[in-house]
């Protein structure tokens, strides 16, 4: 919606724009030097899960996600906050102190916010960071003969609404929790440090897999092909599925996005369905040479970062994106 109504705007035209919303990419990046841009992004949302704390933390993980997605480096934040009237301030205090506990950990400060009268709680961050301007990491620039890599499992749409209907289990709760409070910082650390060449990236977010790989082929003017029986899961996700505890936010996907997809062979229904799932602070998709992939999967893995080899880039066809 944002889109539509932004391109019926007039365009600035600044040439320090590096990376503005034309791609429908992660975040904007602005050159201030030679040497040096500013990422910027801002994100926020209702709460997913019970906890004050928790949700906190995930609001914090998820706003931080496209900074990194850039390749990257947090530096402040803005918070934001809509909260009732009448609320209580020992529920606010829990819910700032989770985000504070995950920006200390990216080394991201806190330096303010603004807040609002809402009957409804919502809360996130509007994150700086820095990257140089020839190292960042956009959406539009996957290459034929890229290896696809997904840092995170799918699944925490379906878990999330399991959990709303007070179905999901224990298990699957304490995975989903522990997959969306997981900072993406790792997998940058790996990469820049080892010297990793990165294509193009995206974070897999509200749009779901399909949906942001979609915006990824398009940027690059390439096709994707997608392994199905690759694409990690958390536990519980196609359970959910089966289940019926399917999110408003995946049926629009699946409406919206389907459309540029191609299935090929006999792939289940719980993980078509699965690919379109939006996720919340979910993991990096990463566009990098088919000749470092091997090795860049070793580097995260053995960095506690799950790393997998879903997919490849090819030249454009008639099928933007081919699921196996």
């Amino acid at each position: 919606m944002l889109d539509t109504v932004l391109g019926k705007l007039a365009r600035q035209h600044d040439p320090h724009v590096l990376v503005g919303f034309e791609t429908a990419d992660d975040a904007g990046v602005y050159q201030l030097s030679d040497d040096l841009a500013l990422v910027q992004t801002v994100d926020f949302f209702t709460p997913i899960v019970d906890d004050p704390f928790t949700f906190g933390q995930i609001a914090a993980v998820n706003s931080l996600s496209d900074v990194y997605a850039m390749g990257g480096r947090p530096l402040n934040a803005l918070a934001m906050v809509c909260f009732p009237e009448n609320g209580d301030t020992e529920v606010l205090e829990r819910i700032l102190a989770g985000g504070l506990s995950k920006m200390i950990e990216a080394g991201c400060t806190v330096i303010g916010g603004h807040s609002v009268r809402d009957p409804e709680i919502k809360f996130g961050y509007s994150v700086t960071g820095s990257v140089h301007p020839e190292n960042v990491w956009k959406n539009s620039s996957a290459r034929a003969g890229d290896v696809l890599i997904l840092t995170k499992p799918l699944g925490t749409g379906v878990i999330s609404t399991a959990i709303k209907r007070n179905q999901a289990q224990a298990g699957w709760i304490d995975a989903a929790v522990a997959s969306m409070t997981t900072l993406n910082k790792m997998a940058v650390e790996v990469i820049n440090q080892g010297g990793f060449v990165v294509h193009a990236a995206t974070d897999v977010t509200g749009f779901g897999l399909i949906g942001h790989i979609r915006e990824m082929a398009l940027a690059a003017k390439v096709s994707v092909r997608i392994f199905s029986q690759q694409v990690p899961a958390l536990p519980g996700a196609l359970q959910s599925i089966h289940a019926g505890f399917i999110p408003g936010g995946l049926k629009a996907n699946r409406e919206f996005a389907e459309c540029a997809v191609r299935y090929s062979g006999e792939i289940e229904q719980e993980t078509r369905t699965l690919l379109f799932d939006p996720q919340t602070a979910g993991g990096l998709l990463l566009s990098v040479p088919s000749e470092s992939a091997h090795g860049l999967i070793s580097a995260l893995q053995l960095a506690g970062v799950l790393a997998v080899r879903i997919g490849e880039v090819i030249p454009k066809s008639d099928a933007l994106i081919e699921v196996r």
